[in-house]
């Protein structure tokens, strides 16, 4: 790759980030390469690409120069040396906590974290010899308490998948090194734009890709950046492993939507707390849970910690209507759409039940939560089609 000059804006570096036009025939923008088998001129050739394979195209499997041009802008998004691109937010989160593992140990989860994250340590950790255990997400350095002699990694999300607090990262951190534990992190409500783990003792950081890099709602991507060389290639070793090869084209999507991201993420960030705003003084809702907002737990932390919000956030209502008027609101939506996913550009409104995955701090509401993505869409237009659900929903 072309060597950047430093320092720059990190909104300059997100467009040139990973980018190699002298390389690629004077193209702008890295290229698509599609392969399975390399080739080698000579058997010495064939012995050094063994040697070095984790860092030059060797096979298909392992990338193409469209990977690294991937991995390269992400890493740089995220202040760290190292990337490696996965298939899916869920394959990086299973990459992370098998290649650090082994039989004996014990992996500590944030009680707010994702759910699939939860459904990984029970079904495939346990099975394999790993323990887990849960704590709750404001514990911070008390998570001390939490520690264990074999405690190899400590998990956490900021904020928390759902629920939303915001968890003391550096304290954690610091509690956790002095153990001998790793600190990963879920971050990718922040899109490793608006928080930078490594600054706060994180050792690998995870992404789901998939949400604000890729931003059109069009691929599935997952990342692991970390400083670690070893982790890296552990990491690298693992992904391949179990046969993960992400494919060039979702990277040539995740490469285009980084190149946007600056710009993007500002109007998720102001619709979402227009619409968090004007929820709050709803007779409908309860609380909102948007860290931005003084009302979320860890809102001081965030304040501290992080450069900015994005677009997901949480809405309890007042606890009454039955399932019914639930779905009559959800269903009758025109702009808000159900499903799984967020970080692209259409705005997402889901039911959700934090009570199922709490397993160290009861759920104190009653009501049920919403979990809500602001996208680009008018927030005027957004506003009224909440004003309507809300309606349905009390009619």
């Amino acid at each position: 790759m072309k060597k950047i000059k430093r320092p720059q804006h990190p909104d300059t570096r997100l467009t040139t980030s990973g980018r190699d036009p002298e390389g690629n025939f004077g193209i702008v923008n890295p290229p698509v390469y599609h392969a399975s088998t390399v080739t080698f001129p000579t058997v010495q050739a064939m012995h050094e690409a063994d040697h070095h394979k984790f860092e030059q195209t060797y096979y298909g499997r392992y990338g193409t120069p469209t990977t690294f041009a991937f991995e390269a802008a992400v890493a740089d998004l995220e202040q760290a040396q190292h990337c490696v691109a996965v298939p899916s937010g869920m394959a990086a989160i299973a990459v992370a906590l098998v290649a650090n593992t082994k039989a004996g140990d014990h992996v500590l989860i944030t009680d707010g974290a994702y759910h699939p994250t939860h459904k990984f340590a029970e079904l495939l950790l346990k099975k394999f010899g790993v323990e887990s255990s849960y704590y709750d997400p404001m514990i911070g350095a008390d998570i001390a308490s939490h520690m264990q002699p074999n405690t190899r990694i400590v998990f956490c999300e900021a904020p928390s998948s759902i629920t939303f607090e915001v968890s003391d990262i550096s304290a954690i951190a610091d509690v956790a090194h002095k153990a001998g534990a790793l600190v990963v992190i879920d971050n990718t409500w922040s899109a490793g734009y608006h928080f930078k783990p490594f600054s706060h003792g994180v050792d690998i950081s995870i992404q789901a890709a998939t949400k604000y890099i890729v931003g059109h709602s069009d691929a599935m991507l997952g990342t692991l950046t970390m400083n670690d060389k070893k982790l890296w290639k552990q990491a690298k070793i693992t992904a391949g492993a179990l046969g993960h090869a992400v494919g060039p084209d979702d990277c040539y999507l995740g490469l285009r939507g980084l190149r946007t991201l600056a710009v993007r993420l500002p109007r998720h960030e102001a619709t979402g707390l227009m619409l968090a705003t004007w929820l709050a003084k709803r007779p409908e809702v309860e609380t909102v849970l948007h860290p931005a907002l003084p009302t979320c737990p860890g809102h001081d932390i965030y304040k501290r910690d992080f450069t900015g919000s994005t677009g997901l956030f949480g809405v309890v209502l007042e606890e009454g209507p039955d399932a019914a008027a639930i779905a009559r609101m959800l269903d009758g939506m025109d702009l808000f759409a159900m499903g799984y996913s967020w970080g692209g550009y259409e705005s997402l409104i889901i039911p959700a039940d934090p009570k199922s995955t709490r397993t160290q701090t009861p759920w104190p509401y009653a009501g049920q939560t919403l979990r809500i993505h602001a996208g680009l869409e008018d927030p005027g237009d957004l506003i009224q089609d909440l004003e309507a659900g809300l309606k349905r929903l009390t009619s």
